[in-house]
């Protein structure tokens, strides 16, 4: 018994090898004729008849064999009939000749886009290839959809409608659109307006019982609603005033919240404002980090003078900054004035490095330096960063004797000296000054600190690296 399965087993195992043996053999065979057939049209041997496209003044010849040509296109079979050594196909390119003779050579079509379906389409339909057209047709049934069906119409416009299977769903108000090209052939229309119909019926009354639906359900609810107002009313001005306690407490939640989130915020990007008595808000960190675009000084600066901290003096403020390079100024007034400057130079008593030398005071080159205004009592003032004026990169900063910073020299923009108090403003003489304020106007004045002098500093920090 065992050996009958097993002689079963060596047959079945023969014949199948048997099989794909001839399989693979009709395999190579189908190859070999593509590679024949390939090489015939690509070679120049037993071709007996000429094509020419493109020019009809300066025409590109292609030489085909006649024969193969007959056998495999209607229309060739029809055209050659004739005693004649040569067609001219001046409505076809080289490229699509040459692609559709792949095909009747050796069954080979390129589809390479789009657009490459509606010519070979074409082609197809004047060499009446009934096959190629059949693949073709599939082709670009699979490929429409809605995103590009308007690219598709306008490449198919010059095609009878029924050379194409169209698969879409489409609105009327698209279609109304459509409608508007005169140039569609009428029948094209028709078709599509049929397509529009028979899709969007069943739409159209499933959508019109919604409404209907939707109608009856928002009269049920406006009944009730009107019932349920009327007993609201009565209880509405005790339901005011509770709402009104409820928003405040909200209001005191929610600034409790974004004061928390704006910290947290703070200490996980820039911890270096953790602790700042100024900078609580996470626009003006923002700003400062737009304004500067150093995110080396930004991840390495550290608080290095507070004058609640350190005391209001400008000699402490020297020693602080003396020598630091980029430095970082923020003052806060007494009025809740935000306003400050940044220079890539920074101060120092080392007078080899001024670039004028006036005994105990000297200035600075900085053509990067800028002044900054964050907060002042103009609610429809923005934040805004101003540059050194050109021409005067010399007068950007200047050190002076136990003074705190200069921002501009000689009736500076702004400054602080010896304890810090009070502050003097002339913003415009070195720093370029906002679209229409003019300078040594009382707006001029007030724009930074509230006052031309005798702002009086609440806190004034200063970062450097």
């Amino acid at each position: 018994m065992d050996n009958n399965n097993n002689n079963n087993q060596i047959q079945n195992a023969n014949e199948n090898e048997n099989e794909n043996e001839m399989k693979n053999l009709e395999k190579k065979v189908t190859k070999n004729l593509i590679k024949d057939y390939s090489n015939l049209l690509n070679g120049n041997s037993f071709k007996d008849f000429s094509i020419f496209v493109e020019n009809k003044s300066n025409p590109f010849e292609i030489k085909v064999h006649k024969s193969i040509l007959s056998s495999r296109s209607p229309f060739f079979n029809e055209s050659l009939r004739q005693e004649s050594l040569s067609i001219s196909l001046n409505q076809f390119n080289k490229k699509e000749m040459e692609s559709i003779l792949s095909y009747i050579y050796y069954g080979n079509i390129s589809f390479e886009n789009q657009e490459n379906l509606i010519q070979l389409l074409e082609i197809s339909i004047y060499f009446k290839l009934n096959l190629l057209k059949e693949i073709i047709q599939k082709k670009i049934s699979n490929s429409i959809n809605y995103s590009n069906f308007f690219q598709f119409l306008f490449q198919n416009r010059n095609l009878n409608s029924n050379e194409i299977e169209i698969k879409y769903s489409i609105s009327k108000q698209d279609f109304d659109k459509l409608k508007q090209f005169d140039f569609f052939p009428k029948s094209f229309l028709v078709d599509i307006q049929n397509k529009v119909i028979q899709d969007n019926q069943k739409e159209i009354e499933n959508k019109e019982k919604e409404i209907e639906e939707k109608w009856k359900k928002e009269v049920e609810d406006k009944n009730k609603e009107i019932e349920d107002k009327n007993k609201e009313i009565e209880d509405k001005n005790k339901e005011i005033e509770d709402k009104n306690k409820e928003i405040e407490n909200k209001e005191k939640e929610n600034q409790q919240m974004k004061i928390e989130i704006e910290e947290k915020w703070k200490k996980e990007n820039f911890p270096q404002f953790s602790d700042s008595e100024i900078i609580k808000d996470i626009e003006y960190v923002k700003k400062l980090q737009e304004w500067i675009n150093d995110n080396d000084f930004f991840s390495k600066m550290k608080k290095g003078f507070s004058a609640k901290r350190d005391g209001f003096s400008g000699e402490n403020w020297q020693k602080a900054v003396d020598d630091k390079g980029k430095t970082l100024v923020i003052i806060k007034t007494k009025d809740n004035f935000i306003f400050g400057g940044f220079t890539q130079v920074g101060w120092t008593m080392n007078t080899s490095k001024w670039s004028y030398n006036g005994g105990s005071w000297g200035r600075m080159k900085d053509e990067n330096a800028f002044i900054f205004s964050l907060r002042n009592d103009k609610g429809d003032r923005n934040p805004a960063k101003f540059t050194i004026q050109k021409g005067k990169e010399d007068l950007a900063i200047q050190s002076q004797t136990v003074c705190g910073p200069y921002f501009g020299s000689n009736s500076p923009d702004f400054y602080l000296c010896s304890n810090l108090q009070p502050g003097y403003s002339n913003f415009g003489s070195r720093y370029n000054l906002p679209n229409g304020i003019t300078f040594e106007s009382n707006e001029a004045y007030s724009y930074l600190a509230g006052s031309h002098d005798k702002w009086v500093v609440d806190e004034l920090e200063t970062y450097f690296i």
